[in-house]
């Protein structure tokens, strides 16, 4: 199968946290980055931080014309040798009560988790198969357990266990590994992203949404700030998503953090009520109704 120490990688969502620290050690390591950003400031800082083989290119996993062009940037680098490794990271939160939901707000959460995923990875299949590379595809923990007003993420997370599942076993036969990475918290912007923006859908609930789910939003945005306090560093995140690409047997599933293996280990073992039961005094939620 397939294991790399060398060779070329491309690592979307390379701008911050996860994304980042695993462009930055891919490269320390020898490898070949494609560190893929949206913004020219991300560009130059990863030039700067990382060396001469770290290559920003930029990427918009949600647009075509990007996607082409980053592609074809990077095969004309590296020619017939292809690439060892794609790493899916680029992603955003996304959340709000699924009664009120906004639904174009939803499926553009989607549309960067998984569809852009899907999008990257089959532009640059053709690659991976030249090296019999690794694809690794950064899901969560919030890929196996659903937490309330996460409905977004969550459902791109799991999707993104599925996705990854079915390419494993179309892509076998040529000797491709594919892994999924499950993070629990890590000390990144997306969750104080999160807690902001629980915090700002209080204020944009109309007065029924309001009455219905304040008091539970703002609980949540608590948690979530308490998340970013107690979250691991990405590095960690990395350096397991450089054991995936280097190993010829790979696990299918790594989970990463004290936080993530406790959880799936209950959610495994526990009846489904009562881990709910679990969840749901861990995010706090009030068990009270408002009158009407």
């Amino acid at each position: 199968m397939a294991g790399n120490e060398s060779g070329a990688v491309v690592v979307t969502g390379a701008s911050t946290g996860i994304g980042r620290a695993t462009a930055l050690l891919l490269d320390k390591k020898g490898y070949r980055v494609f560190a893929g950003v949206r913004k020219q400031a991300d560009a130059k800082s990863l030039a700067e931080e990382g060396s001469d083989s770290l290559t920003p290119i930029t990427i918009d996993v949600t647009k075509d014309r990007s996607i082409k062009a980053a592609r074809d940037k990077v095969q004309r680098a590296v020619g017939k040798d292809g690439l060892v490794g794609l790493v899916n990271n680029a992603g955003v939160g996304g959340g709000g009560p699924i009664e009120f939901m906004d639904l174009n707000s939803f499926r553009d959460t989607l549309e960067v988790n998984l569809v852009g995923q899907i999008a990257v990875t089959q532009a640059f299949m053709s690659q991976i198969r030249k090296a019999k590379g690794t694809v690794v595809f950064i899901a969560s923990i919030g890929g196996r357990i659903a937490t309330p007003f996460l409905s977004p993420y969550n459902a791109s997370k799991f999707g993104i266990e599925a996705l990854g599942e079915s390419l494993r076993a179309e892509v076998k036969p040529w000797g491709i590994d594919v892994a999924v990475v499950e993070p629990g918290s890590i000390d990144t912007a997306i969750w104080a992203k999160g807690a902001d923006t629980a915090a700002d859908q209080v204020k944009g609930l109309s007065p029924a949404a309001r009455r219905l789910y304040g008091k539970q939003l703002t609980r949540f945005g608590e948690v979530l700030n308490e998340t970013a306090d107690r979250g691991i560093h990405p590095d960690k995140v990395a350096k397991v998503i450089h054991k995936a690409i280097r190993s010829d047997k790979p696990k299918y599933r790594y989970l990463v953090g004290t936080d993530a293996k406790v959880a799936a280990r209950l959610k495994g073992n526990l009846p489904e009520r009562t881990f709910s039961k679990m969840v749901a005094r861990q995010t706090k939620m009030p068990t009270d109704v408002p009158p009407k």
